[in-house]
């Protein structure tokens, strides 16, 4: 009989995230009251730097970033939103850490939730992602909802993947 599988990933779309900055930044242009802050907002590998004048923009511009990312279907989990330090002047930088990937206490925590819940499957840690392999197509429905079911509680937006 055969076996099933798929891998369990932390991910997102960074084209989809690029937009997503493009879109802040279009409507930090044009909004009135946040058109002189001289508010940047850059890319980096694994974080988004935002830089501008005060608190109170600083707040206005990361509310104007969770409402476009929730548009464009990313999840707000993927954003750490370290605290604001002051720069240069008068100016308030903030430096938001992307999340990607599972990390290795959390792998653990997600393969004992399967493990306790379900008998039937076996789940393999493999670097950032979780492999699960089952008899039935039915067991690997079931751990889809069961980690759906506890997404909250693990902070981390959940994709599946390689279903086969």
């Amino acid at each position: 009989m055969a076996s099933y599988s798929f891998d369990v990933v932390s991910d997102f779309d960074r084209q989809e995230l690029v937009n997503t900055l493009d879109q802040v930044r279009r409507d930090v242009s044009q909004r009135y009251d946040l058109k002189d802050s001289g508010t940047e907002i850059a890319l980096e590998d694994t974080a988004v730097v935002i830089t501008t004048a005060s608190d109170m923009t600083l707040q206005a511009v990361e509310d104007i970033l969770r409402a476009k990312a929730t548009k464009r279907d990313l999840s707000l989990k993927i954003f750490d939103f370290q605290p604001a330090e002051t720069v240069g002047g008068n100016r308030v930088q903030q430096t938001v850490q992307l999340k990607k990937g599972l990390s290795q206490e959390l792998a653990k925590k997600m393969s004992k939730i399967v493990r306790d819940e379900l008998k039937k499957v076996t789940v393999a840690i493999q670097g950032e992602s979780l492999r699960v392999t089952g008899k039935s197509k039915d067991d690997l429905q079931q751990v889809i909802q069961l980690l759906r079911s506890k997404e909250d509680e693990l902070d981390v937006p959940l994709q599946f993947e390689n279903y086969r």
